[in-house]
């Protein structure tokens, strides 16, 4: 079942930040982070080969388990396309997002949703606005990438200031038995949702976690 590192509802910490495309031809979210004893640059920017072993490392540490992890690792083999971003600090990666696409069944949204799941941030991060800030450049990436609609399933206090709503208030139902409150949907172009409503369903992956 998806699902993602609950997250203090205030934790925010952020001053000043701006999106660019990089040398390597990354979009990069440079952000000046005060939540923190020592001020630090964070980057977010798309996931590299050279990530793969931190990003589990990461995700086993934020979830205390190895579960999230291996779904990450089997999602990029058969979730095709995906949008997988990590948060660097001073070359180390502290945190990872990464979103995949879901099917509504009884709906003409064929492969224009994605969903969030999992986010991870290593415990000495968390409550910092790290998780903000990819899940921010996250829902920009998902509509460069041409997707119009996100799902996720996590805390509702945390994701409506990201535009998130509750799915079930727009006519989508989520294919596991989980709280209405904490599935969520959030459009990524004004109208998208639209005339779509039905089950929404994940990677087969997902059945595993």
């Amino acid at each position: 079942m998806p699902h993602n590192k609950p997250m203090h509802p205030t934790a925010e910490g952020l001053s000043v930040g701006h999106s660019r495309l990089s040398a390597a031809g990354d979009w990069e979210l440079l952000a000046l982070h005060v939540g923190s004893p020592v001020n630090c640059m964070i980057t977010v920017r798309q996931e590299r080969l050279e990530d793969i072993d931190a990003v589990r490392h990461v995700n086993e540490q934020a979830f205390g388990r190895p579960q999230e992890a291996a779904l990450v690792d089997l999602l990029r083999v058969q979730a095709q396309p995906f949008v997988s971003l990590v948060a660097v600090e001073d070359e180390q990666v502290v945190g990872h997002i990464f979103f995949s696409p879901v099917k509504i069944e009884g709906s003409n949204c064929v492969g224009r949703a994605m969903g969030l799941a999992p986010m991870g941030i290593l415990p000495n991060y968390q409550r910092r606005g790290i998780g903000s800030l990819l899940v921010r450049e996250g829902l920009l990436a998902c509509q460069r990438t041409g997707f119009d609609v996100v799902v996720v399933l996590g805390h509702p206090d945390y994701y409506p200031r990201f535009g998130f709503m509750v799915a079930s208030e727009e006519g989508l139902r989520c294919e596991y038995e989980v709280p209405d409150e904490a599935f969520m949907v959030a459009e990524l172009r004004p109208g998208a949702l639209s005339g779509i409503e039905g089950l929404v369903k994940y990677d087969e992956a997902f059945r595993a976690v």
